[in-house]
């Protein structure tokens, strides 16, 4: 998952919410939350996975989240 996709993620997932979360929401598994886990390197699918864990969203929604939907021709 690269950084684009993170956000397009927690966008899609969270709405109005998504900026709060990522600024605000500590991610246990880092001690920090996801905007200062990304600036600290941590892999975008790891923080993706640890804010899925801890807002409860079910596990069919976060396997391809973020990803954009083929062009069609």
């Amino acid at each position: 998952m690269k950084r684009s996709e993170f956000h397009r993620a927690v966008d899609d997932e969270f709405g109005a919410r998504a900026a709060t979360l990522v600024a605000d929401l500590v991610l246990p598994p880092f001690g920090r939350t996801a905007a200062e886990a990304l600036d600290v390197g941590i892999a975008p699918r790891d923080i993706w996975q640890a804010l899925c864990d801890e807002t409860d969203v079910p596990a069919q929604r976060r396997h391809g989240a973020g990803r954009r939907e083929p062009k069609r021709r």
